[in-house]
């Protein structure tokens, strides 16, 4: 069932939309060893430093993309989140040369880090846009529910499943 914005799209717009929200996920080649590098991200955020976890991401971002087959995206990870009445901006996809991807590690009114499942969640929301048009060839990136199960079937190809230790114990 498209979300009620669906009624104010074009007619091209609109069949953008539905073909985003057909394709329900996003298979990564080889993905457990892409989970070290979420692992070394989740160390990394942890560690409360900027540049190391803007360096994790940008290297778990880059070996997506490879195994994918797909042009690169610049990464750029800042502190605190911006807020505005409207509530916090967690991240943000701007697509040009070269695309670009931005996200916050720190929430705006207590500047604490944010979870890491919060983080790397909002990481592939923008890596999906980048994806839409990328990948899988859609003229337009929609918040469909495809969309937003292709972002779940990212997220749980990247984080091992089960128990496991916390990073530095």
């Amino acid at each position: 069932m498209p979300f009620n914005y669906y009624k104010r799209l074009s007619a091209a717009q609109q069949r953008t939309y539905r073909r985003s929200d057909a394709i329900p996920s996003i298979v990564l080649p080889r993905s457990e060893t892409l989970q070290a590098l979420t692992e070394t991200l989740e160390s990394a955020l942890a560690s409360g430093e900027r540049r190391a976890t803007e360096a994790a991401a940008q290297k778990l971002l880059t070996a997506v993309l490879q195994a994918l087959g797909t042009k690169p995206v610049r990464l750029k990870v800042l502190e605190k989140r911006p807020a505005r009445n409207w509530g916090e901006l967690q991240g943000l996809y701007e697509p040009g040369n070269p695309d670009r991807i931005t996200v916050w590690m720190r929430t705006a009114q207590r500047r604490q880090v944010v979870a890491f499942r919060t983080f790397l969640r909002t990481l592939l929301h923008e890596l999906c846009h980048h994806l839409d048009y990328e990948y899988l060839g859609l003229a337009d990136t929609f918040h469909t529910e495809g969309f937003f199960k292709r972002e779940s079937s990212l997220f749980h190809q990247l984080v091992r499943s089960g128990p496991r230790e916390r990073p530095g114990t």
